[in-house]
């Protein structure tokens, strides 16, 4: 195997975590959350050693290791990274991690949890770092059962119900992968699954080119999720458990916009670009439009929810319209807006499902009419919260109006109509927000609720990191523009390039 071996670590540390802990004893829950949380440590270790050896100018992929897997079918284990995926990688590992920790509260199957959890990790990491179709696909298949067992024997009331419906959406969206990954080996010279080069080894017609395009945007579409292929998430994140939650809001929805940059704008640049209207492509188009609506839709249904937890999901899909809104756009700043998104959302999304369960945790519902005058009982979960929910507002400092902003400043050149539609919606955000804030945290108090103890240490352990992030972002967010631009640039070289390419082949047709 040949290459720099970082990344190879990263993901199957994870895994051998999850060998050791199915031969501990099933008792001793101690001792399997600490080897677990143990497990997930070296990854965010590397993931620091990424990012201090990371070259953003240096312009292809890093810290890569290939070796051959199934030679007949010219399969191979491919595996590296550039700026448009390293950000995910770290977000990925420090997610894991923080989840281990949030996660100490599980007191049912506590081995099968834990060792599932690790597999997840394994799967998420891979994603981010498979360079080979055939491999992507198999970390993509391979984070599905995991969350569909973690979802399913630890959720809530409605588990299996939700983690069916996970499941049969997510499986839709795979069957249009493979689909589309199977013509592009046959279609390619010589036979390959290497997305580097797929682009420019797979010959494929312009008409087919836009059938596969659209095939893969459903597949990644379900898992942002885009409207109409939202439904799932609500119920999933409503019945997870909060560390589950996690990490379906801030990795898993990541992997459908990340998978149209890598896949769709990466292998079938031509068919992102073919014109349609007003000199946009039908795809941007698309986007765009899906993008703006989703923006809309998930801050009109956040605002309509009882449920704190459902409030979020909810908001979740609102704020991945901005990434939706972005790549639409592909210009400098909306792209660049669009990826830090990813990023951003990652981090506010998780603290505040975090923040839903620690009041879970004490009170054992999530309903917030139910609440009041929690300021003045837990003053310090309080304050947390306000920082969660200003971030999540985009309030200026904090790390998602820097996202947000550069979104709308690239859309606005692109598309301004839907801009101003989008941008609107900034006020919806902060009505359901705020409204939330005052019903649960401000006037007087619900006696019910006057001993609530306030958010212990170990809870703030996963917090602190995350806004620490969401603040220094907000203020100096140069460092990851820095590690994202030069690949974005390039990538958008390359989609120009290509297009360019195919409409000269079809004016020298004619």
């Amino acid at each position: 195997m040949n290459g720099d071996p970082l990344l190879t670590l990263m993901i199957f540390i994870p895994l051998l975590g999850m060998a050791v802990v199915l031969a501990l004893p099933s008792r001793a829950h101690d001792l399997i959350r600490w080897t677990a949380t143990a497990f997930s440590a070296p990854p965010l270790l590397l993931a620091v050693a990424l990012l201090v050896r990371f070259q953003p100018k240096v312009e292809g992929f890093q810290f890569v290791q290939r070796a051959p897997w199934i030679e007949a079918f010219n399969i191979e284990y491919f595996v590296g990274t550039d700026g448009i995926s390293i950000t995910m990688v770290v977000l990925t590992a420090l997610l894991c991690f923080l989840c281990m920790i949030a996660s100490f509260g599980i007191e049912k199957g506590v081995k099968g949890y834990y060792a599932l959890f690790l597999l997840l990790e394994t799967g998420m990491l891979g994603v981010f770092c498979a360079l080979d179709f055939f491999l992507f696909f198999v970390f993509w298949e391979l984070m599905l059962l995991p969350m569909y067992f973690l979802i399913g024997i630890w959720g809530g009331p409605r588990r299996e119900y939700a983690a069916i419906k996970f499941f049969l959406y997510t499986l839709l969206g795979s069957v249009l992968i493979l689909v589309t990954i199977l013509y592009l080996y046959f279609a390619s010279d010589p036979h390959s699954f290497d997305m580097t080069r797929l682009s420019q080894t797979a010959h494929v017609p312009m008409n087919v080119q836009l059938v596969l395009w659209t095939a893969l945007f459903i597949g990644f579409a379900i898992k942002i999720p885009a409207f109409p292929f939202h439904t799932w998430l609500p119920d999933a994140h409503v019945e997870a458990p909060t560390a589950v939650s996690v990490i379906l809001a801030g990795v898993l929805l990541k992997m459908g916009t990340y998978g149209i940059l890598r896949v769709n704008y990466g292998i079938l640049p031509a068919a992102t670009l073919a014109p349609a209207w007003h000199g946009k492509s039908l795809a941007f188009w698309l986007l765009a439009a899906l993008g703006t609506f989703n923006i809309v839709y998930g801050a009109v249904c956040a605002m309509a929810q009882a449920d704190m937890k459902k409030l979020v999901a909810y908001s979740s899909i609102s704020h991945m319209g901005y990434v939706m809104l972005g790549m639409a756009a592909f210009t400098p700043q909306g792209i660049n807006g669009a990826v830090l998104q990813m990023f951003n959302h990652g981090t506010v999304t998780a603290m505040l499902f975090l923040l839903v369960g620690v009041i879970y945790d004490r009170a054992h519902h999530r309903e917030i009419a139910g609440f009041g005058g929690l300021a003045s009982i837990m003053p310090v979960y309080t304050g947390v919260t306000g920082l969660a929910f200003f971030a999540a507002m985009g309030l200026p400092g904090l790390s998602a109006f820097i996202s947000e902003a550069l979104v709308l400043l690239g859309a606005w050149q692109a598309y301004p109509a839907l801009t101003v539609v989008g941008a609107s919606a900034v006020i919806l955000t902060a009505g359901y927000l705020l409204w939330t804030l005052q019903r649960m945290f401000l006037g007087p108090p619900n006696e019910k609720y006057l001993s609530l103890p306030e958010i212990n240490a170990r809870e703030l352990f996963t917090l602190v990191p995350l806004g620490a992030i969401v603040i220094f972002l907000g203020i100096y967010p140069t460092p990851i523009l820095d590690l994202q631009s030069p690949a974005l640039v390039r990538l958008n070289g390359q989609v120009q390039e290509a297009a360019r390419a195919a409409g000269d082949r079809v004016a020298d047709a004619r």
